[in-house]
């Protein structure tokens, strides 16, 4: 079963939202296990702020001697498991991306956010090197702008673009995404009446899923080819 690890060396990039995203579409049509492996566990307290979607099981890691089990546990399990790592470079943050099928690495459209997207693929890449397998990684771009962006946004969106593998979907800047840490839950539980744009949010959020999903069949079809 699939793991998607999302790291990032840089803190509020984004990644325990994205992560969040991904698990509700995700458990759509499948059961999801998304382990916290973040000592801040902004994603474990998302949990407990509401009745989780269905379908998604979140684990609080207990750190680097037993998150290679606590990933195989959820793989025996659960259809995807997901990883949110922490900010910074660490020996539990390697484990975890050595047993991933795919590295989501979030940033904004900010030249020191792309540098640190940078920085990120290059310790996959190295993780990889030293597991002799090449492990799949990719830039998603977070918290743009929906309608327009600057002239220095589209500059620095493009050379990364143009540099790296990124997703073509973007994260947009959306009060549903950030409300989802106030209230907790997925998407389709929150309330209409105090929160707007959620059907674009679920759009957005929706096509993310489904670029990860194919992004995942092109790896696996590449590597039994």
């Amino acid at each position: 079963m699939p793991v998607i690890s999302f790291a990032s060396s840089k803190g509020g990039a984004g990644k325990t939202t994205s992560a969040i995203i991904l698990a509700c579409e995700l458990a759509e049509g499948a059961n999801v296990v998304v382990i916290d492996a973040d000592p801040a566990r902004r994603l474990s307290r998302w949990s407990t702020l509401a009745s989780l979607p269905k379908r998604v099981e979140v684990v609080t890691s207990a750190g680097e001697r037993t998150i290679q089990d606590e990933i195989a546990a959820g793989r025996a399990r659960a259809s995807f498991v997901l990883i949110d790592l922490e900010g910074a470079a660490s020996r539990l943050n390697s484990f975890a991306i050595c047993e991933s099928d795919l590295v989501i690495v979030p940033t904004g459209d900010e030249q020191q956010d792309a540098d640190e997207a940078i920085e990120t693929l290059a310790q996959v890449a190295m993780e990889g090197r030293a597991r002799r397998r090449e492990i799949e990684a990719a830039v998603l771009f977070t918290r743009t702008n929906a309608a327009v962006k600057s002239k220095l946004e589209k500059h620095i969106n493009g050379e990364l673009r143009a540099a790296v593998r990124t997703f073509a979907t973007e994260l947009n800047r959306r009060t549903a995404f950030s409300s989802l840490h106030n209230a907790g839950g997925g998407l389709r539980q929150l309330d209409r009446g105090e929160v707007s744009g959620i059907d674009k949010a679920i759009a957005n959020a929706e096509a993310f899923a489904a670029e990860v999903v194919d992004m995942l069949e092109e790896t696996h079809h590449a590597a039994v080819a």
